[in-house]
């Protein structure tokens, strides 16, 4: 069934149409939840409120990105969680492939060739930038989190975010800018071409 019809199901009271919806985004909004509260458990929190929000809010969505429209009200749920817990912590940035599966850092960045050593060595990568990522202001990391890893277009980070268009593109440009930046701290590991070279898309 298609999504927009989904939708008008489930604006009529059909739960079994909503739930079918929950089960398209779920992953969806715990990334995005996780990428602000750093706590599975939190994010896991906030994405259950975002989809009971939703579920009391679903007549007040008149068109537009569906997506973005939940991702606002996940955003928004997991800063109510970060206020109710000033305690969050930092947890590595999961990498999902298109059907939402959890890769593995050799599937990620390896050669499924590649000898050990070489394996040890991409360890080491992929840890270096996770680190850089994770030291990103959080509105630079979310913007690049919700363009460069989720897809999100600019106009649906900007309603997800509340802000303009053009402040989404500074605030990308600026994280990919910082992360680039961040990655010559590890010049063994990361040759400066595959910095400047690749985008950033390729790295997270």
């Amino acid at each position: 069934m298609e999504e927009q019809t989904l939708i008008r199901a489930a604006q009529r009271g059909d739960l079994e149409a909503f739930n079918q919806l929950v089960l398209q985004y779920q992953d969806f909004l715990f990334r995005i939840a996780l990428n602000i509260l750093h706590d599975e458990d939190a994010a896991a929190d906030a994405a259950q409120q975002a989809f009971i929000s939703a579920f009391q809010n679903l007549k007040s969505f008149r068109g537009g990105s569906f997506r973005s429209w939940l991702s606002r009200i996940v955003v928004n749920a997991s800063y109510d969680g970060l206020r109710r817990d000033a305690r969050a912590r930092s947890l590595p940035l999961e990498i999902f492939n298109q059907d939402d599966e959890e890769m593995e850092p050799a599937a990620w960045l390896a050669d499924p060739g590649l000898t050990p050593e070489a394996q040890a060595e991409t360890s080491e990568l992929l840890e270096a930038i996770q680190t850089s990522l994770q030291d990103l202001p959080e509105p630079y990391r979310l913007a690049l989190v919700l363009v460069d890893v989720e897809g999100l277009s600019y106009e649906e980070a900007a309603a997800t975010l509340d802000v303009p268009k053009g402040t989404v593109k500074s605030r990308l440009a600026r994280a990919r800018n910082a992360l680039r930046t961040a990655l010559q701290r590890y010049p063994d590991l990361i040759p400066t071409a595959y910095i400047f070279d690749l985008p950033v898309s390729a790295t997270v």
